[in-house]
């Protein structure tokens, strides 16, 4: 137990620079002081003490903004950064050196009883305001994004983002219509991930130039290859790369005056 809490302490060492010295850590660190009030509340729950591990760990929420039921299970290394707002239900499973912003949610979607929770592996983390809701699995060291509102299973390795909650980068980038538009928008430096969540008609009417963009491309390189087993003569010309150097003038230009530059 006490190996646990002394490593409980040095991970909030290791994932937030503020921390300062131990004394500070424990005595002003609302994320910990929830950890160590559910692992003796857990306790209390596996002996059969239900009433008297609720009870604990509704003081815990009290004191802490941090809402954990007894019944979750959390591995090792359990980091909680800021932590208000916090919800874990009572079938959630969180593995070793997992990672947790404030406003997260580990629930569930349905009333019956059994696994209705997320079950979250190894290395995860958790980006502020996400919600992980339902019994599937997020695959060990992935990420989910803050204000995310994730209802499937999530890949190991991988990125999450938006509503609903979408691979953008991992295993399931072959098959995630978001990379192709994320794919020929760095072709033409633009960074679609920074703006195709956000519910502004210009970045909705960019996002839907490069979807046409992408089909045009589609249709002409099939329009080239049916043409070239038609004839043979016919050359496919090669299109015009675009040059990188003019969109790292016009970032850079971005970055000196994000008021008044050119927005691509």
């Amino acid at each position: 137990m006490f190996k646990t809490v002394r490593e409980d302490i040095a991970s909030v060492f290791d994932r937030d620079p503020a921390a300062r010295n131990t004394f500070e850590v424990l005595t002003t660190y609302p994320g910990l002081h929830a950890v160590m009030f559910h692992r003796l509340a857990h306790k209390l729950w596996q002996l059969k003490f239900k009433w008297l591990a609720r009870f604990l760990s509704t003081f815990a929420r009290w004191v802490t903004g941090i809402e954990i039921h007894p019944g979750a299970t959390i591995g090792r290394r359990f980091f909680i950064d800021h932590g208000m707002g916090i919800v874990i239900g009572e079938t959630a499973e969180i593995g070793d050196d997992v990672t947790i912003y404030q406003g997260v949610t580990l629930g569930g979607t349905s009333w019956q009883k059994g696994k209705r929770h997320p079950t979250l592996e190894d290395g995860v983390v958790v980006g502020a305001g996400a919600k992980v809701l339902g019994p599937f699995t997020v695959g060990a060291n992935a990420r989910i994004g803050s204000n995310s509102v994730v209802t499937k299973a999530v890949p190991a390795g991988a990125t999450v983002v938006g509503v609903p909650g979408r691979v953008i980068k991992g295993p399931s980038h072959a098959i995630d219509p978001e990379h192709k538009r994320q794919a020929i928008a760095e072709k033409i430096g633009f960074d679609a991930y920074g703006v195709s969540d956000m519910p502004d008609p210009i970045a909705q009417a960019i996002r839907a130039l490069l979807d046409h963009m992408h089909a045009v491309d589609e249709r002409m390189n099939g329009m080239c290859g049916t043409l070239q087993r038609l004839d043979k003569s016919f050359k496919n010309q090669e299109i015009p790369e675009l040059d990188d150097h003019d969109f790292e003038v016009v970032a850079e230009a971005q970055k000196a005056c994000p008021d008044n530059s050119p927005k691509l």
